[in-house]
């Protein structure tokens, strides 16, 4: 990235604050990103029982013209929990761009106006690939799960004891959304690694000669953060592959952008950037 011009260097300092400040402002951010979230989860808690009924629409798509195939609970208060488990997920969901918002709010002040400007794009395309990971694992992949483990049902006869899938909410609830952060987590690492890219932290050259250790982490990390079946684990780690592909061309433009930008600075007379 170019250097800091004379203004932005006293743009900066004029930024400073003393120590307590920036604690007190800090505090100040966390407050307001729990009241957000408090007031999601209270709106998300009172339409639980529509939210359920969207992310059980999977299986109920599966088990469609089976009218005595249902979900149960074995607490008492299970499906109340479930609602209030559910209901902090769709918190943690909605809150989370202004979570973001109010984290660059305090980081900001303390980068250079090209900074921000560098960051900025990536912060946009972060809940955009969240939602992308979610909507893969909501659309594509947990309807194929789901009739994958639905295969391993034994239709009962009169030699044959029948096992059938009689899924708890509390269980279904947690495959669902455990697959959805996951999935939307790790679609973040094309944001990651172009940012990394774009302050010159990696290179497109590094990332490609670490590509078979990388799929091999890939792997690790899908086995870690997915349900322990394998099925889970391939549609996390394929896609990942793929992601990571993705993010050593995204480095290579970013590149190639910096190159010309700093070949035109170059020829131009008294400019006073300065490559790194």
């Amino acid at each position: 990235m170019a250097s800091p011009t004379p203004e932005e260097e006293n743009e900066l300092e004029s930024s400073k604050a003393p120590l307590l400040d920036h604690l007190v402002e800090l505090r100040t951010r966390i407050v307001r990103s729990v009241i957000a979230f408090l007031i999601c989860f209270i709106i998300c808690f009172a339409f639980a029982r529509p939210l359920f009924q969207f992310l059980t629409q999977p299986l109920s798509d599966a088990l469609a013209g089976q009218p005595n195939r249902q979900m149960i609970f074995t607490a008492l208060y299970g499906q109340f929990f479930t609602y209030m488990k559910l209901a902090m997920f769709g918190g943690i969901c909605i809150a989370f761009p202004y979570m973001a918002m109010q984290l660059w709010m305090f980081i900001a002040p303390g980068l250079y106006r090209h900074e921000r400007k560098a960051i900025l794009p990536f912060l946009a395309a972060t809940p955009v690939m969240f939602i992308l990971g979610g909507a893969f694992v909501y659309y594509l992949m947990l309807p194929r799960a789901i009739h994958f483990f639905l295969s391993y049902e034994i239709h009962g006869g009169p030699n044959t004891i029948g096992i059938q899938m009689l899924p708890t909410v509390n269980e279904y609830l947690t495959f669902v959304t455990t697959l959805i952060f996951a999935f939307g987590f790790c679609f973040e690492m094309p944001v990651l690694l172009s940012l990394l890219g774009r302050v010159g932290i990696v290179s497109s050259k590094g990332l490609a000669s670490v590509r078979r250790y990388a799929i091999v982490g890939v792997f690790v990390v899908a086995a870690i953060v997915t349900p322990p079946d394998v099925f889970s684990q391939l549609s996390l780690a394929i896609p990942l592959v793929g992601l990571y592909e993705l993010s050593i061309l995204s480095v290579r433009m970013m590149e190639r952008q910096r190159a010309a930008e700093e070949a035109k600075s170059a020829a131009s007379p008294g400019s006073n950037v300065q490559p790194t």
